[in-house]
């Protein structure tokens, strides 16, 4: 009988050995062996818990067990998850993770040291949740060349923005009802600042074009600053303000990722994903582009997602040599936001067609749609931006919101 260890009792941990002891029988079926958790590791202990006897508080334990050979690691953070998931690779145990930091910061780390001790480190469910995006990019479109990957990447942020557009609430109206329904966090920063789409950002990046992105190297913005003006505008424009992460190849073959709020207009699918759910588009010269879309957290939907991974860990024989990238020690290959073009949505404090008209001939650009208050102009860099928002505070017109549009 094969064992596995669980690292974290939490909401993630809790649901993975939850929904292991529901499909017990199904998933032995699909894996071919006899398969049980052995222990789980917790500071805490948990009275009264069905699974209290597999409870041990020390590491060394489960590392020093030869029965163990697969490990769910569900603690969240860099420390000590980093230590654990490290010493567990190099004494041959293949490890599944749900930790987004960690893979964002640690990945190339962890998967050389899961390469040299012939095991794997997967982590499927550190992008999407229940959503199946990691393992498609480096099996099902293995054989195409991706250019680029956008979407929708964190839920709660989501669910804010749908409220501001649908029921016309303020930001922090909508922030409030999200923590009252449990979607966001006491502390809500990660999300509402960018961080926890930032990190999902470097996991596609990375596995797309085979060298580590850090954090660091994508830029990234938050929806703090957006208010229901702006969706309002927006939404007059046909289009839905959403925080978009994206990852992309340009054509000098530098990559540029993102995070920022964004429009999308009306005829993308991703302008219509609502609530908690996530949605990516993934674009590959084979074909053309394609969107993955589900739940994407929650305590069942992620632990759906670390067992998938510990059925392929059971599955392979050795390390799985397509589910990896490369420190290249340099940032050469990254782009700066100053390598960032698109179209600009702008609401300002007046309307007047002769000064958007004027503004946009100054700076070179095309003026595309103007309504009350707001104008968007056709794909520019930051430098024509610049001009075109000079242009038009020089003319009187105060710029209180710039967002970018997404497009295909």
């Amino acid at each position: 009988m094969k064992k596995i260890a669980v690292l974290g009792y939490g909401v993630v941990g809790s649901g993975v050995v939850e929904l292991f002891y529901k499909n017990k029988a199904k998933i032995e079926k699909n894996t071919g062996s006899e398969l049980d958790v052995k222990y789980i590791l917790d500071l805490r202990e948990f009275p009264g818990d069905p699974y209290a006897d597999k409870v041990v508080n020390d590491i060394n334990i489960i590392l020093n067990d030869p029965e163990v050979g697969y490990v769910a690691e569900c603690m969240g953070g860099v420390n000590p998850a980093f230590q654990f998931v490290s010493s567990c690779l190099k004494a041959g145990k293949s490890v599944s993770t749900s930790n987004k930091q960690l893979v964002a910061e640690k990945g190339d780390i962890l998967l050389q040291i899961a390469k040299e001790n012939d095991c794997n480190f997967f982590f499927e469910a550190s992008v999407g949740g229940a959503i199946p995006i990691i393992r498609p990019l480096h099996t099902c479109l293995a054989g195409n060349d991706i250019s680029a990957a956008a979407g929708i990447l964190n839920g709660t942020t989501n669910f804010i923005l749908e409220k501001m557009f649908c029921d016309k609430m303020g930001f922090d109206e909508a922030l409030k009802l999200a923590q009252e329904l449990g979607f966001a966090e006491r502390d809500p920063s990660a999300d509402v600042d960018g961080a926890d789409a930032c990190r999902k950002v470097c996991i596609l990046a990375s596995l797309i074009f085979g060298k580590h992105v850090y954090p660091e190297s994508v830029y990234t913005k938050g929806i703090r600053d957006i208010t229901l003006q702006d969706v309002e505008l927006a939404q007059n424009f046909g289009g839905a303000v959403k925080l978009i992460g994206c990852t992309k190849k340009l054509d000098d073959g530098r990559i540029l990722s993102t995070v920022m709020p964004m429009v999308v207009p009306n005829d993308s699918l991703i302008s219509h994903v609502n609530g908690v759910f996530n949605a990516v588009m993934v674009w590959g010269d084979g074909f053309d582009k394609t969107m993955f879309y589900g739940r994407g957290a929650g305590k069942l939907p992620t632990a759906s997602a670390v067992l998938g991974d510990i059925i392929d860990c059971v599955k392979a024989e050795h390390t799985v040599m397509s589910h990896e990238w490369v420190n290249t020690n340099s940032t050469d290959f990254v782009a700066g936001i100053d390598a960032f073009e698109a179209p600009r949505f702008y609401r300002t404090n007046s309307f007047d067609a002769a000064v958007f008209e004027n503004a946009a001939k100054a700076a070179n650009v095309t003026l595309e749609q103007t309504a009350e208050n707001g104008c968007i102009i056709s794909s520019c860099d930051n430098a024509s931006s610049d001009a075109f928002v000079k242009a038009l505070e020089e003319a009187g017109a105060e710029v209180l919101a710039q967002i970018p549009v997404m497009s295909d």
